[in-house]
């Protein structure tokens, strides 16, 4: 039961199939809310409890004295394994909308990559502990009552707890490194951090100043070593009429919801034009499906002829 609740909220990444706009509002919304992982972990528990009603107990079972099967306890099972698939989620990716459909907002803070190989080594550790218990165990009591596997349970929540929060300490020392530079003789005005996956150390830094956004790569434990003159320059575009129509349109109002930095490219296509909007948090380069743009087309008398949600993979090509 704690597999299956902790392993189905990932089924709402079936709203790919229908584009990006689909997905940024489908993904991790549906069944990563509250109430859409409450009602998921009651459907769960009920189909648990009815399948052990119509299935007959054997006698082996009935021999070992276990407890009947209840819903109650089922129901805080499913409910232990949604929660810790939030919990992941709001420290991983792009966040939850938690509280879907009654409000469109993302939380979460972004202190692991969506994958993390050092995640993985953890829970891996914990699955490895129980055994390792097993052999000291069997060596110490030499037969007696075996131990159950809930010490190497709690150490691997531990860790993980630990780990992550190691990884927002990181994280706001990367900022507050980034802002205590001057990018090309401009001063940050914001910064952001962002994980890398080589290394929990290593962080992604972008430092937005009046016209620019500012990228380096930045790691709190070798703070003198970073060098900002060497940040790659990204320049915002000048306020012009084709920006300001395209950044009023519906597709721009769900992307900005969305995008936790946002940049702009307006392009002079013959007459007509053309406003990209992308997420600086994602490098252009990436391929994930997070990784979403806006695009908006306009006629040369700026009267908008597209609209889109675009997936930057396709729309690169």
């Amino acid at each position: 039961m704690m597999v299956v609740s902790g392993l189905l909220p990932d089924l709402d990444y079936a709203s790919y199939l229908g584009g990006a706009g689909a997905f940024i509002g489908w993904h991790r919304a549906v069944l990563h809310s509250v109430i859409g992982a409450g009602v998921m972990v009651c459907m769960i528990a009920g189909a648990f409890f009815v399948l052990d009603r119509r299935i007959p107990p054997s006698k082996s079972k009935a021999a070992g004295g276990l407890l009947p099967f209840r819903f109650g306890p089922a129901l805080v099972v499913c409910a232990l394994g949604a929660a810790g698939h939030l919990l992941l989620d709001l420290v991983s990716g792009v966040g939850v909308q938690l509280l879907w459909p009654f409000r469109v907002h993302w939380y979460g803070r972004e202190l692991a990559k969506n994958f993390d190989p050092w995640v993985l080594a953890l829970l891996v550790i914990g699955l490895l502990l129980p055994l390792l218990f097993k052999l000291v165990n069997e060596e110490v009591t030499s037969g007696q009552k075996r131990r159950s596997g809930a010490p190497s349970a709690i150490v691997t929540l531990v860790l993980l707890a630990a780990y992550f929060g190691l990884r927002a300490q990181w994280r706001g020392e990367a900022v507050d490194l980034l802002l205590s530079r001057e990018y090309h003789g401009r001063i940050a005005l914001a910064g952001y951090a962002f994980p890398e996956a080589s290394s929990p150390l290593n962080w992604r830094g972008i430092a937005v100043t009046d016209d620019t956004l500012e990228e380096a790569e930045v790691s709190p434990t070798r703070g003198e070593e970073f060098d900002s003159s060497s940040s790659i320059t990204r320049y915002k575009p000048q306020d012009s009429p084709a920006l300001e129509i395209a950044e009023k349109s519906a597709a721009a109002a769900k992307f900005l919801e969305y995008a936790r930095v946002p940049i702009a490219r307006v392009q002079r296509m013959e007459d007509d034009y053309r406003v990209d909007v992308r997420d600086a948090r994602f490098p252009e380069e990436e391929d994930e499906a997070a990784n979403v743009i806006l695009r908006v087309d306009l006629s040369s008398n700026l009267q908008i002829r597209s609209e889109e949600l675009l997936f930057a993979s396709s729309a690169n090509r």
